[in-house]
């Protein structure tokens, strides 16, 4: 176990409901993980005020009433100053992506890797997943400050296994590229698979202009079904579609000097 705590310390900015997005996808698509007994989720840089780690303890409390939070901070003022928020199942501690000793079933790290950079990644992905229980799940991401545009990566034990897109219906889903998870955002380059995604997203979504007469959302049904057809492996059906969220393994974005090469595997 890694003695000291991993991490720099970044911003800390945030805003009441940010994640909200995020976690109510891992409430709906996870509901097994959520509801274990027990369940012990870590929220990784939670920032200069705690708003989201509180949130997301509440999500899971209402489903699991059994569950508790803790909040990990690399800046030891934070952990002090959010003392005020924690609770019999609330609690901050002082940590980093060696998640402080403890063995969650569930860590959620947004908007912190964005900060590093990107040969930091691997490591600290290692790092978490290491620590996590059996069948645990590490949601590592990023979204803008209004929470209505982002991406995560699903970690186990054995690494990587998913990403998620949750886009903006109403705008070109290449819309997200700026906030594409740290391994990623840099790969939005021709000749990468995480750009040719981005780019028959948006062709598709051009395609279905029509649907948009009847609502944003049946249009962008059409466009994540066509992208299926199309041959790119999404795991998720219409009822994420139409909210503008679709999730695809992680060996169809994997960058292209990992795979050997730019051609997607389905």
């Amino acid at each position: 176990m890694t003695s000291r705590a991993v991490g720099l310390v970044t911003r800390g900015t945030t805003a009441q409901r940010r994640l909200g997005r995020v976690d109510r996808w891992l409430v709906e698509t996870h509901p097994g993980l959520v509801r274990r007994p027990q369940l012990l989720a870590v929220d990784l840089g939670f920032g200069s005020v705690p708003v989201t780690t509180t949130a997301l303890c509440a999500r899971l409390r209402t489903v699991n009433p059994s569950a508790t939070v803790v909040g990990l901070e690399i800046d030891q003022q934070r952990v002090a100053a959010a003392g005020r928020w924690a609770s019999e199942h609330l609690r901050f501690e002082h940590g980093g992506f060696e998640l402080a000793g403890h063995r969650p079933h569930l860590v959620r790290a947004f908007n912190v890797l964005r900060q590093y950079a990107e040969t930091d990644v691997a490591r600290s992905w290692a790092l978490m997943s290491a620590q996590l229980a059996d069948g645990g799940l590490v949601i590592e991401g990023t979204c803008d400050e209004a929470g209505r545009l982002g991406s995560w990566v699903s970690l186990d034990h054995a690494g990587p296994r998913s990403l998620t897109l949750a886009l903006d219906v109403r705008r070109e889903p290449s819309a997200v590229a700026a906030r594409l998870p740290k391994a990623l955002i840099h790969r939005n380059v021709p000749g990468e698979p995480v750009h040719h995604l981005l780019r028959e997203l948006d062709q598709h979504w051009h395609r279905s202009a029509a649907l948009a007469v009847f609502s944003p959302r049946q249009r962008m049904v059409a466009t994540v079904r066509a992208l299926t057809e199309a041959g790119w492996p999404v795991v998720d059906g219409p009822a994420r579609w139409r909210r503008g969220e679709l999730t695809l393994p992680w060996r169809a974005v994997c960058p292209a000097e990992v795979t050997g090469g730019s051609a997607r595997s389905r």
